[in-house]
């Protein structure tokens, strides 16, 4: 920062720091590290944009107090997005273990229950669900209207619980 920057900071601080600050304070409801950060910001933005100082265009004044207004919305809208942190005494509960012996009996037992399916309920729940395409994309490759894929994944899905049921998987 050359003397001639430090300069016009220090300037800017000493004639509008003291309005600026209290300024900063209402914006953020009292909180002082807040409002200090937003002083310190307006002042950085200033720095920046040596143009906007300029008194032809305008009060000084009046430009620092709305970009420290813009500021705090800023960052006003950045907090209100952001999910805030929990904080509790209790230690969050562990992650499930997963059971590969588990996943492969649920694997073999919805293969075998589209297996008792008939080829066309199966190839419909195929192509949209494990193959992942859309009602289009199924109908082109099964070479029927995308009204018979709907019917069909309706139909499949009823007929898979059903079969699903008859070997005895619940819920």
């Amino acid at each position: 920062m050359s003397d001639h920057d430090a300069h016009l900071l220090r300037a800017l601080h000493d004639e509008h720091g003291e309005a600026l600050y209290t300024h900063a304070l209402r914006l953020v409801n009292g909180d002082r590290q807040r409002a200090e950060d937003l002083v310190q910001e307006t002042l950085l933005r200033a720095w920046r944009h040596p143009e906007s100082l300029d008194p032809r265009r305008g009060s000084v004044r009046a430009w620092l107090f709305t970009t420290a207004r813009n500021l705090a919305i800023d960052a006003w809208r950045r907090r209100s997005t952001r999910v805030g942190e929990v904080y509790t005494d209790e230690l969050p509960e562990p992650p499930e273990v997963v059971d590969e012996t588990e996943r492969a009996v649920e694997a073999w037992t919805v293969a075998e229950a589209l297996n008792r399916l008939s080829p066309s309920h199966r190839d419909v729940l195929v192509e949209c669900f494990y193959q992942g395409r859309s009602v289009a994309e199924a109908a082109s490759r099964l070479g029927v209207p995308p009204g018979t894929v709907k019917s069909r994944t309706h139909y499949a899905l009823r007929s898979l619980r059903l079969v699903l049921a008859e070997m005895g998987v619940t819920g």
